[in-house]
């Protein structure tokens, strides 16, 4: 008789998953859903909350900034702190952590108070995420991967998406401070569940003996450095800004010393030797690239809705809510696809669905409205579905249990990452190509133009029996003029996200194809 198939662990392949392990790891989820809701949850309500702590625009940005800073540097992290102390104790912790630093930010009653615990949050929070992904493949065998890695793609995409749907709801039924009240029902149950029920590694304490402290700070510096220049240059002209200048210099030295502390430390903080994986590194690219369609377009339609169409936080939120419906009705189809189409071509269909639908974006114009603004939307969330769920069993679908912590953190860590640098980089071209349009259009407006005298005379006579109808009729031409240039600018970062998508759509092709492989298991 044939020997039946195991996992590492010993167990058969199809052997059913206990029911303390899946109620873990559906907790689990509830608790990176949290986590990654709230990089987004705060977008559609930060004049509130500015308003309410009497904050400054550049002290506002924080709220954002701080957390994403202090979570970047945490999910690497977590990996190291999931072998020393196992997964129980670092979910279950950075629950009930999260949720405190929830509480502490709704009741903040300064800008700085706030700032201090969005920090904390994010980089408590941050430990939550990447070990859903390894657990996903520690617990469940190859034959359930169908149906545990589309919810995880949909939690992953559908969180930030949604995120100022929410916060808009929130803000306006109730007010801001219910965007951190929220987690604390969910955040306890989900630190009580996890401590009480996951049980699928142990701790190693020994490795502590070992710890990397100069690594674990190079990391930070290079980390939370790049963070901040990525978050803050294209807001301040880049090294125009002193502080810009300082933590550029302090990412490149941290950058530096953290690599080359990885590859000489006799046991790094960080392991990188995945990336030895030829399908780990073309996973994690295509993740940071994903990075920058999900969280640069989560940012750029709110943005677009709210400074040219004026609309209200729950109309942003409600118009938005699109793109996660379609994400959530895909997710199963996805799914589905995953065991019977190579994974090579659901990543190129992904693609190229998303360039179509950000290359429709790209005649934006300012009267858009939700009609106009459909098929982008459901392009992009059709086709973030369809990528998510190859590009996990890419990425750590192949790898040995043992590397499977540390993978995860970063993999999770190269998406957040590529919506770093797509965030950055969308608003560097708006702001290059938004002067570039305006002096265009200048030149077609000056006093030359009888185009021109002939909408200004047009103008001037609705502001008749004004003061100065004439120098009012200049000031809305002026400002029609901007408000067109600034239109402009957003096709054109649409029509670079459409580029780039496309671009990757051979390199999917040229990828190996992975082999099927006996898979994580429940392992300790």
């Amino acid at each position: 008789m044939a020997q039946a198939a195991t996992m590492p662990t010993g167990r058969p392949l199809d052997a059913p998953v206990p029911t303390r392990r899946v109620i873990a790891f559906f907790a689990m989820v509830v608790g990176m859903f949290m986590a990654i809701l709230d990089i987004q949850i705060v977008s559609a309500s930060l004049a509130e909350i500015q308003a309410g702590l009497s904050a400054s625009s550049e002290e506002i940005a924080w709220v954002q900034t701080s957390y994403l800073i202090a979570e970047v540097v945490m999910i690497p992290l977590s990996g190291f702190l999931g072998r020393v102390f196992s997964t129980r104790w670092v979910f279950a912790v950075s629950a009930a952590g999260f949720t405190l630093m929830s509480v502490a930010c709704g009741l903040s009653t300064s800008i700085e108070e706030m700032i201090l615990f969005r920090a904390l949050q994010g980089f408590i929070g941050g430990g939550m995420i990447p070990s859903v992904f390894a657990a996903s493949f520690s617990i469940f065998p190859p034959s359930k991967r169908s149906t545990v890695t589309p919810l995880i793609g949909l939690v992953a995409t559908l969180a930030p998406t949604i995120g100022p749907t929410i916060g808009g709801y929130l803000t306006e039924l109730m007010s801001w401070h219910w965007l951190f009240f929220i987690n604390i029902i969910p955040g306890i149950i989900v630190a009580l569940t996890t401590f009480s029920l996951i049980d699928f590694d142990k701790p190693n304490l020994k490795l502590l003996e070992n710890f990397d402290w100069w690594g674990l700070l190079f990391m930070a510096m290079f980390l939370g450095g790049a963070e901040y220049v990525l978050e803050e240059g294209p807001l301040k002209d880049w090294f125009d800004e002193d502080m810009v200048t300082i933590f550029t210099v302090i990412a490149v030295g941290g950058g530096i010393a953290f690599f080359t502390r990885m590859f000489t430390a006799k046991q790094p903080i960080v392991d990188l030797s995945a990336f030895k994986n030829p399908n780990f590194a073309m996973g994690c690219l295509f993740s940071f690239v994903m990075g920058i369609g999900l969280y640069g377009l989560t940012y750029m339609y709110p943005l677009y809705l709210g400074r040219v169409r004026h609309y209200s936080s729950l109309m942003i939120g409600e118009t938005m809510f699109l793109s996660g419906l379609c994400m959530f009705l895909t997710a199963p189809i996805a799914g589905r696809l995953s065991t019977k189409v190579d994974p090579r071509y659901m990543l190129a269909i992904g693609f190229v669905g998303f360039a179509i639908g950000t290359y429709i974006a790209s005649g934006v114009t300012k009267d858009w409205d939700f009609y106009e603004l459909l098929w982008p939307q459901i392009f992009r969330g059709v086709s973030l579905m369809i990528c998510m769920i190859p590009v996990s069993n890419l990425a750590l679908g192949m790898l040995p249990p043992e590397q499977l912590k540390n993978a995860s953190g970063l993999y999770n860590l190269m998406r957040n990452l590529g919506g770093a640098v797509g965030l950055a980089s969308i608003n560097t071209i708006m702001n290059s190509r938004f002067d570039l349009h305006l002096a265009r259009l200048h030149e077609q407006v000056d006093a030359s133009s009888a185009a021109a005298q002939q909408w200004l005379n047009s103008l001037a006579q609705k502001f008749a029996g004004g003061v100065d109808p004439q120098a009012m009729a200049l000031k809305q031409l002026t400002a029609m003029v901007r408000a067109e240039a600034y239109v402009m600018s957003f096709g054109d970062a649409f029509m670079a996200l459409t580029i780039l998508c496309a671009a990757l759509v051979p390199v999917v092709l040229m990828v190996r194809k992975p082999q099927a492989r006996a898979g994580g298991g429940g392992g300790h």
